[in-house]
């Protein structure tokens, strides 16, 4: 097992809402055992799938770029610095809507999980 992760040694894959997405650090690879951190990154114009997760809560923080956050039933601006918490069963999803790269931490406990999150149709309300 690893505690220490180089951002530049991490091969970035997809996950089911559309986020490329570098794990930084996850059970399956390090020594943390309930969450993972990951990085999202969303080109400009790009809007994730709307999803949501029946276990996992998560914590995004925005490091670099802006967008527009949908969760539940609001939308609010999102620009670095800026911390949003998504309480499990939420509905969420995040639009790029700035001209450069979007760029989230994301923490997830319990850590991360394809199993775990559900596309959502827009109509779906809860």
């Amino acid at each position: 097992m690893r505690l220490k992760t180089t951002a530049q040694s991490v091969t970035p894959y997809i996950t089911k809402d559309g986020s490329e997405i570098y794990e930084l650090l996850h059970p399956n690879q390090h020594d943390v055992r309930h969450q993972s951190l990951a990085e999202a990154r969303i080109p400009p114009g790009i809007t994730t799938l709307r999803h949501r997760h029946a276990i996992t809560e998560e914590i995004y923080h925005i490091t670099q770029g802006s967008g527009v956050m949908t969760l539940g039933g609001e939308k609010f601006t999102v620009a670095p610095g800026d911390s949003i918490a998504i309480a499990p069963g939420t509905p969420h999803c995040i639009e790029n809507t700035g001209t450069a790269m979007l760029h989230i931490l994301c923490c997830c406990a319990p850590a991360y999980s394809h199993a775990d999150t559900e596309l959502l149709d827009e109509r779906d309300t809860a």
